[in-house]
């Protein structure tokens, strides 16, 4: 049986995190510079430990205003720091609650920014030890995880829209983020049955209206295909 793992951007005061919980085998936790505070944390880390939910770390710039979707130009030196604080803080509350941090994934802006931005995507690699690296295939992220050392978790969109290259649409434009549940799941086992480049995890998006929803259709569609689940 092939293997996949369901993750979702939980702890951003946004969606439903206990009944996404109940879903997903990842939890992408905000770590309060986009989103979250060490309450939210803590109650995400608590429920995902009673249910084996594997937590991550989902880092950003710092910049809640604008939900961390805004690039930022910040100097490594100052982001290498702040992702470390991320990690940080939430490793501290994982393991009070009994779990560790088992990944990191940049959130928002960052995400794409490290796609293509080495400073930027050294900066996210220093600050964030030796977890394995969730991220977009092709990018400099992975790349540099990779050659570092790093395990590297290739993650797909099946609730986006993705560009020829690999990229995903900007969501400024039309279409960029699929609503329909049936489509969702079924982009779901399409990704997740792709060789090229294999697909580690499958991401559906907390704060998109239907989430909950979509976790369910997609995690339904995925078994019927005969994947297994399992968390990162």
């Amino acid at each position: 049986m092939r293997l996949v793992d369901l993750n979702a951007d939980l702890g951003e005061e946004v969606t439903d995190d206990a009944a996404l919980l109940a879903v997903v085998t990842s939890a992408n936790v905000a770590c309060g510079y986009h989103a979250g505070t060490p309450a939210i944390m803590r109650a995400v880390c608590e429920e995902a430990a009673g249910l084996g939910v594997s937590i991550g770390a989902q880092v950003s710039y710092a910049d809640r205003e604008n939900f961390g979707r805004v690039e930022l130009d910040v100097a490594a030196a100052v982001l290498r720091e702040q992702v470390a604080d991320q990690v940080g803080t939430l490793s501290d509350i994982a393991v009070s609650c009994g779990v560790t941090v088992r990944y990191v994934k940049p959130h928002g802006a960052l995400y794409h920014r490290v796609v293509h931005d080495e400073e930027q995507a050294a900066a996210v690699l220093e600050g964030s030890g030796e977890l394995p690296v969730l991220g977009l295939p092709g990018g400099l992220l992975l790349a540099l995880a990779a050659g570092a050392g790093r395990a590297v978790l290739h993650e797909g969109f099946p609730d986006r829209a993705y560009l020829e290259d690999g990229r995903l649409v900007p969501r400024t434009e039309p279409g960029a983020v699929l609503t329909d549940a049936a489509t969702i799941a079924a982009r779901a086992v399409e990704l997740a049955s792709q060789e090229t480049p294999e697909l580690h995890s499958l991401c559906v998006h907390g704060d998109t209206p239907g989430a909950v929803a979509h976790a369910h259709a997609v995690r339904r569609s995925l078994e019927a295909a005969g994947f297994g689940l399992r968390g990162l």
